[in-house]
């Protein structure tokens, strides 16, 4: 290469450290590939690359076909001689991953794969994951549309801490094998699951959970973790959660079928509680709010109560002992279900000069219904009144239904309430 005016000797002159800094900045395999045609020098420095990605394009259906993407897989991954992330998307034959995990079982850290391209569904559950037992050094797993409804031969996965799985038919017991083979996980993602059953498992160290599983039938969650700080959990008719002290966020859905219980013992941290769902059991709704008397910001989406196939609005809810009940409440996202409980007759029975929610500061009232229009708006006016530290409320009119005339005259009430407090209320 020719020298250039400066008395640099160009792309040559650049110190070892600088061209490996700069090429560990590439994972994609495209890009690897172009950077070691640029010279020897830099091809010489693909074995310290940190991280080989294989986007799904990686490979033309030719070359998929005929083995050629299985055999430049396996070129990358031995050229790595210190290669901490693989991530893997495009197709690839599964009896080709042992081979490549154990070149890499010593620095390996960091595995993802796309198991949907990687063969038919039968394979997957045959025993192909046993090899990933072979990445001894293992930090984080992320599969994506494999098959549990057999357990793998993981044995103990010590140093694993992060394990994600998405789009994955699951079986129970499979799932609280595959956990207990991975005692000290930090972080859990099941995504897209379908499963029945009952999930049961204890992890010492688990700090964030995220359990979205799908389908309308009945799944239990039974779950013992003490360093639990944030839990998602979508599709459960039963929960059980011990050991919830040092919960901080708490989400709990279920969009088909109801939830008939949740006990997750008192929950003195947490900050945020989220309940959505068609139907509830009244009794999960106030087992959850009585346990998460701290709770700060609550969303409260909830359509109906009721036991089994009956449909029921949610019981009265006394408004005073609601706030006296969650003092340190700062946001509150309430649908309109719940609001329609806060407004009934004798909910205000107890206001008096002395009563305020010292806290709130951020509210959200979704409003469905003309109904008692009345008690709704006196509601209105009480909550402006006596949240002393509120700055914005908003009212949110949502698919109400115009039978007759009662909604136009209550959304003008609606109106007249939001001018009289413009500085503070505004509809959407």
């Amino acid at each position: 290469m020719e020298r250039d005016d400066w008395g640099g000797g160009g792309m040559d002159s650049v110190p070892d450290g600088v061209v490996q800094y700069i090429l560990s900045m590439l994972s994609n395999v495209r890009d690897v590939a172009a950077c070691a045609c640029v010279c020897r020098r830099w091809r010489e420095h693909v074995p310290y690359l940190p991280a080989l990605f294989f986007p799904r394009n990686a490979f033309d259906a030719a070359a998929v076909g005929g083995g050629a993407a299985d055999e430049a897989i396996g070129r990358m991954v031995a050229a790595v001689a210190r290669l901490r992330e693989l991530v893997i998307y495009c197709p690839f034959s599964l009896a080709r991953l042992p081979g490549w995990l154990s070149m890499r079982s010593a620095s390996l850290r960091v595995l993802e794969l796309r198991m949907d391209a990687a063969a038919d569904k039968e394979a997957l559950d045959a025993g192909y994951l046993d090899c990933i037992a072979l990445a001894t050094g293992l930090e984080e797993l992320r599969l994506w549309g494999v098959l549990l409804t057999n357990a793998p031969a993981w044995g103990p996965l010590q140093g694993l801490r992060v394990l994600e799985i998405v789009g994955a038919p699951l079986r129970d017991t499979a799932v609280t094998e595959v956990l207990a083979a991975c005692p000290n996980l930090t972080d859990l993602s099941l995504l897209g699951c379908d499963c029945s059953g009952e999930v049961s498992f204890q992890l010492s160290m688990l700090q964030r959970c995220r359990l979205d599983f799908l389908g309308g039938g009945n799944c239990s969650l039974l779950l013992s973790a003490p360093r639990l700080q944030s839990l998602e959990a979508q599709g459960f008719t039963w929960i059980s959660l011990q050991g919830g002290h040092s919960l901080r966020r708490l989400s709990i859905a279920k969009s088909t079928g109801r939830v008939y219980k949740v006990d997750t013992g008192k929950l003195p941290d947490l900050e945020f509680l989220s309940l959505r769902g068609v139907q509830w059991s009244w009794a999960a709704v106030s087992s959850v709010l009585q346990c998460a008397s701290q709770v700060k910001h609550l969303v409260m989406k909830i359509e109906f109560c009721g036991e089994f196939d009956l449909l029921q609005p949610f019981p009265e809810v006394d408004l005073v002992d609601f706030f006296n009940s969650h003092p340190r409440l700062r946001k509150f996202e309430i649908h309109g279900a719940m609001f329609a409980a806060l407004c009934q007759r004798n909910s205000l029975k107890n206001l008096d000069s002395r009563f305020t929610i010292p806290c709130l500061e951020e509210l959200l009232i979704t409003v469905r219904s003309p109904l008692n229009a009345e008690q709704k708006l006196s509601t209105l006016e009480s909550l402006v009144k006596y949240s002393v530290n509120l700055q914005s409320m908003v009212i949110r009119i949502s698919q109400m239904k115009n039978c007759h005339d009662a909604a136009d005259d209550f959304f003008e009430e609606i109106c007249k309430f939001k001018y009289t407090n413009y500085k503070k209320v505004r509809i959407e």
